[in-house]
């Protein structure tokens, strides 16, 4: 108790209790993309005042180096004096204090990152996470904050934070809402819409092929399905930003926003469309799958180190998973465009070698370290299709064991009721709501398919709700040396050899350069040059690597120039479109179509 006491009364002496901490963002040659912090720190009477920059953002779980754009470094104190600092590590300025004092620092701040979406600056917006622009210190992590910007008369500023007095300025309740509340700063479009008492934002910056009536329709759709999983919403107001960009994709997620990316011109088509709102439904589950509850790895945040968990695959996979259901369910996407999507995540999945080396725990875990290319197709997976493939294994498990009264939907909905932030739910958690929800122990279920490599008998699984996985009657059976090339001027240059193949017995390996089979010259690419050959025959592969012309003699096998597709079995039987109706919210297509 003396020592709870004792620790208690140094923390009030350190700095004043609810003192904000004002940040300020002033825009000075936009474009060279570049910019001034100001922070002003309260009060502390430490001996020294550690301030840092995040190392990553959340939702990229990825070391970013983001203090690599910070230049012009100064500390002073509230009558401006200068205080004396050193940098003590790559994301860490460490300010001594001889007496009690408030700390001001400046900083300058170099914004040319858009597809990191942590920090962009240029003559027309700069998008502000905060994690990209603003140093905090774990002292007053927990204190109220304050943003005020300095830009051109003509922006507008928008963010999923309450404005504090101005256009310009906003208010949090700590860092962390703070780096999880990006601004959106420029010239810009704004829309704004109401559905079921809550408050939305479209803001967009670019100009590009949308069509912003189809966006607003369809988001309206979107964000009246929340209530298909969780019993509640987590925020009264919602902001979705998008980038009509170039040089820049992808999306992130955040507590009551999300932004969205996309190539100017990727809007128009309905493939490009629906690449564009299933983004849209991936964000919006993730404010409350990671935002309103998330892993016990990532709680709290530590913003400059990794955040390792077993668990990524339930907070990336099984958001990619549901959003396909909230697509269906609100009428937006149909069930055809359904199995296209589904069908090209299996025929992903069961293409990579990887699937068999690396279990979602795993991959999970080494998220923050795992490497695309070649090798990461053979020996590894990845979070979200594997993630997506395996909450839909434990999906309809659930339904089919309940005849149709208990899904995977239940067990985020108890996420969501028992382990609210700031607390974490762990592998042994998710195991009990399992258990309480059914009765039965999934302790096995989750050591085969989590624990280790799935093995996923997705024929078998898909005929419990009456669709079948099947190749198209008129697939052709072709030759194959089990790898992929890009077209490179004359030769083909290999990009991914598949462990265990053709061209991996032989000897050939990624970036290997095909000059010929069987002494003719390659074609434009690796299906044309082998039209002419059969599955069984040996042929010899001159390439060249290290600049040196070699040969090797491979037999090819078997493939086909047609994939595996997902479709509604004709014969399904009344409980299997039952279990289906149960499963995606809709009829079954032959019912449908009734």
């Amino acid at each position: 108790m003396k020592k709870f006491l004792a620790v208690s009364v140094f923390a009030a002496l350190s700095h004043s209790v609810w003192a904000d901490v004002n940040y300020s963002l002033t825009v000075t040659q936009p474009e060279h993309h570049l910019g001034n912090v100001s922070v002003e720190f309260p009060q502390t009477a430490q001996a020294h005042l550690d301030v840092k920059l995040p190392a990553w953002r959340t939702g990229r779980y990825e070391i970013l180096n983001l203090a690599n754009g910070v230049r012009f470094f100064e500390a002073k104190d509230e009558n401006g004096k200068a205080l004396k600092w050193e940098k003590v590590d790559a994301s860490t300025w460490r300010v001594h204090l001889n007496e009690p004092a408030d700390v001001n620092i400046d900083y300058q701040v170099y914004a040319n990152e858009l597809g990191k979406r942590a920090r962009h600056i240029d003559d027309s917006h700069a998008f502000i996470d905060a994690s990209g622009f603003f140093m905090f210190s774990e002292s007053f992590r927990q204190e109220p904050v304050t943003v005020k910007l300095d830009v051109p008369k003509a922006w507008r500023s928008v963010s999923g934070m309450d404005n504090a007095g101005s256009k310009h300025s906003f208010k949090a309740a700590d860092y962390d809402v703070l780096v999880d509340s990006p601004i959106e700063t420029g010239i810009n479009e704004l829309h704004k819409f109401a559905v079921d008492g809550r408050d939305y934002e479209l803001v967009i910056w670019g100009e590009g092929n949308y069509d912003v009536e189809q966006m607003l329709t369809d988001l309206k759709k979107l964000v009246a399905t929340g209530h298909i999983i969780w019993d509640a919403y987590p925020y009264q107001r919602y902001v979705f930003m998008v980038h009509a960009t170039s040089g820049a994709g992808g999306a992130t997620e955040h507590l009551n926003s999300t932004i969205i990316q996309r190539p100017r011109d990727r809007f128009g088509s309905r493939k490009d469309y629906l690449a564009f709102i299933s983004t849209a439904a991936h964000e919006f589950i993730h404010t409350w799958n990671v935002k309103a509850y998330r892993p016990e790895g990532l709680v709290p945040y530590d913003y400059t180190n990794m955040n390792f968990d077993k668990l990524l695959w339930i907070a990336e996979g099984s958001t990619s998973y549901f959003e396909d259901h909230l697509m269906v369910r609100s009428g937006i996407s149909t069930t055809d465009e359904f199995f296209k999507t589904l069908t090209k995540t299996v025929n992903r999945h069961l293409s990579s070698p990887g699937r068999e080396v690396q279990s979602a725990t795993e991959t999970s875990f080494d998220k923050w370290i795992n490497q695309g290319g070649d090798h990461a197709r053979n020996y590894s997976t990845n979070i979200y299709s594997e993630g997506a493939l395996i909450s839909m294994a434990l999906d309809i498990d659930l339904l089919e064991k309940s005849q149709g009264k208990q899904s995977y939907r239940d067990v985020h909905r108890a996420l969501y009721n028992q382990y609210k932030m700031p607390h974490g739910f762990t592998a042994t958690d998710v195991k009990t709501i399992l258990k309480q929800l059914t009765g039965r122990d999934y302790s096995r279920w989750w050591a085969n398919n989590v624990d280790a490599p799935a093995d996923i008998d997705f024929e078998a699984l898909f005929k419990k709700v009456g669709l079948v996985l099947a190749r198209p009657k008129d697939a052709k059976a072709v030759a194959s040396v089990d790898a992929m090339a890009k077209n490179t001027g004359e030769l083909l240059t290999l990009t991914h050899v598949r462990r265990d193949g053709a061209a991996w017995r032989a000897g050939l390996t990624s970036d290997d350069k095909i000059v010929a089979i069987n002494k003719k010259h390659v074609s434009k690419d690796l299906e044309s040059s082998l039209e002419t050959f059969k599955a069984g025959a040996k042929v010899t592969i001159d390439f060249i690597r290290r600049d040196a012309l070699q040969s090797s003699t491979l037999v090819l096998s078997e493939d086909f120039d047609k994939a595996k597709i997902l479709i509604a079995n004709k014969d399904a039987t009344a409980e299997q479109m039952a279990l289906f109706k149960a499963w995606m919210g809709v009829e079954h297509p032959n019912l449908a179509k009734k």
